[in-house]
């Protein structure tokens, strides 16, 4: 059996840019090891309501 990864969790990303506009905002999920990384994450990601790359951040 694998091992369980001890601090990793699986994160959802939501777009900023979208609620600003009013269109339905674009979510991916990614990982990421909370135990070297406390803060929320930030990455840019396509959103494909806005046609374009937004900066996407990490929700509870």
């Amino acid at each position: 059996m694998a091992k369980k990864k001890k601090g990793v969790k699986i994160i959802t990303l939501e777009c900023t840019e979208a609620r600003k506009a009013g269109k339905s905002p674009s979510r991916y999920t990614s990982t990421k090891n909370s135990q070297t990384h406390p803060e929320r994450l930030k990455k840019k990601k396509y959103n494909p309501f806005l046609r374009r790359h937004t900066l996407h951040q990490e929700i509870k």
